[in-house]
């Protein structure tokens, strides 16, 4: 892991276990996304989400509605991925004012954002290519014969996708969530809303 924190550290990308697939990480600066959009042949009117280890990590980005936490906490750790407003705007390639944050919950995945703080979530693939599960065969493949990038071994289990969703405030308070379900993965759109009728 000591070489791919070096490498991500420096402006670098990496490949990193997570719980569904290997991920494309980079810091969140406009360098780092130059080269990491540019290994994926990903357009730039695609944003990526960032993955965090903990929720304190997020609050240095975007707002962390109060009840964030608890709705986290009721579904398998890792299978949401929440838009949030951004304390002051991003790269457009991050969303720039709307921010996609995973709190994973890979251990490897973990430790590293532990060290290096905020990565890149997205898959490591080249877009519209079929996804890898073992990091280092997403490294080589998306090394296009230069020199390989840096990873972090370990094979991923391809379950379901993390569920997107939109989180806004509803009567100007952040007591009174309205969640817009943007993809369903693992938590179903049902599930989301069974958990918002609770709160009522």
């Amino acid at each position: 892991m000591n070489d791919a924190i070096t490498v991500v550290e420096a402006g670098g990308i990496i490949v990193y276990p997570t719980s569904t697939q290997p991920a494309l990480g980079c810091l969140p600066t406009s360098a780092a996304l130059d080269k990491l959009f540019n290994a994926k042949n990903r357009s730039a009117e695609m944003p990526v989400s960032l993955g965090v280890a903990n929720l304190s990590q997020a609050a240095a980005l975007v707002e962390v509605p109060e009840m964030l936490e608890g709705f986290l906490a009721s579904f398998p750790k890792g299978a949401i991925t929440v838009i949030l407003p951004a304390l002051s705007p991003l790269d457009s390639r991050l969303g720039e004012e709307k921010i996609a944050i995973r709190v994973v919950s890979h251990p490897t995945a973990k430790t590293l954002l532990q060290q290096v703080g905020p990565l890149t979530a997205t898959s490591a693939n080249i877009s519209g290519e079929k996804p890898y599960l073992n990091c280092k065969d997403a490294a080589i493949a998306l090394s296009k014969g230069k020199k390989n990038l840096a990873f972090i071994a370990g094979i991923c289990s391809n379950g379901p996708p993390s569920t997107l969703i939109s989180w806004h405030s509803a009567c100007d308070s952040p007591a009174c969530p309205d969640i817009v379900v943007l993809r369903e993965g693992l938590v179903k759109k049902l599930e989301i809303q069974a958990w918002l009728k609770n709160q009522i």
